[in-house]
């Protein structure tokens, strides 16, 4: 028996790096999974390999080897038509929708003045306005399931303490906090929690591969220290295991859950 038997789960930027191990994890645990990523690169600035179809086809392999059952599909947050359809679909496949991780999102690097207009719209677009469009596009099913649930906003800690050639990224990840501030309120007598997660650096591509990440701490490093110089970096499963007691946690809405080795209190 999972702890969630019978449960579906949507989750956004499936294709590898946290939300694939959110959607095997979940999947692990009894879920049917509705999940979606671009699987190519959002945009020209970003400094990191982005995902691929093949990325996306992987994971929907290792969902299926932990028996779950999986509806993915290629496309962009930004396309709130492209969400409403593949919610859905998911919900007919499925029956219901009872858990979302809106956890697509990008990062580029440049100083404010420097930044092109291109580059700070993208990042708010990207992260801001398609989590926004994720929770347009899946409310209203939870609504309809009247299964109560939970929302987990993936925001950052740049979302709790702007860093140095990131205010584009900062500017969406503080708007996340706000977002999920907001639904909570909206949905909490409707029994849909609502949390965000604040992550410093995975072990992902976007955590780990971007050469633009090491230019800036070579740079403003006093800006970017951790409190845990033993434990830099944190686990997909370290997120995971966030994302999953969010989940169940029934008590907890409105929370800023930090996964950030101590880095937004120095």
């Amino acid at each position: 028996m999972g702890r969630f038997d019978g449960q579906v789960v949507y989750i956004t930027g499936i294709a590898r790096g946290q939300g694939r191990n959110h959607a095997i994890r979940f999947a692990r645990e009894g879920a049917a999974i509705i999940g979606m990523d671009i699987a190519d690169r959002v945009a020209d600035h970003t400094t990191y390999p982005p995902a691929t179809a093949d990325d996306l086809a992987e994971t929907i392999k290792l969902v299926e080897l932990e028996g779950g059952k999986v509806l993915a599909r290629r496309g962009d947050t930004r396309d709130l038509a492209f969400q409403q359809e593949l919610v859905a679909d998911g919900v007919e496949q499925f029956g219901r929708l009872d858990h979302v991780v809106a956890n697509a999102g990008i990062l580029s690097w440049g100083l404010s003045w420097e930044q092109t207009e291109e580059q700070f719209t993208d990042l708010i677009d990207v992260n801001l306005v398609g989590t926004w469009k994720t929770l347009k596009a899946s409310i209203p099913a939870m609504l309809e399931a009247r299964n109560g649930g939970s929302i987990t906003v993936i925001s950052s800690c740049a979302g709790l303490k702007a860093m140095p050639a990131q205010v584009g990224y900062a500017s969406s990840k503080f708007g996340l906090r706000g977002l999920a501030q907001a639904v909570a309120k909206e949905l909490g007598d409707k029994h849909i929690r609502v949390n965000s997660v604040h992550p410093y650096a995975v072990n992902t591509p976007m955590g780990v591969e971007d050469k633009s990440a090491f230019e800036a701490f070579e740079t403003w490093g006093r800006h970017f220290p951790s409190m845990m110089d033993h434990y830099p970096v944190a686990s997909v499963d370290d997120l995971s295991d966030a994302v999953i007691y969010l989940a169940t946690a029934k008590a907890v809405t409105g929370a800023e859950f930090q996964i950030d080795m101590g880095s937004s209190k120095v």
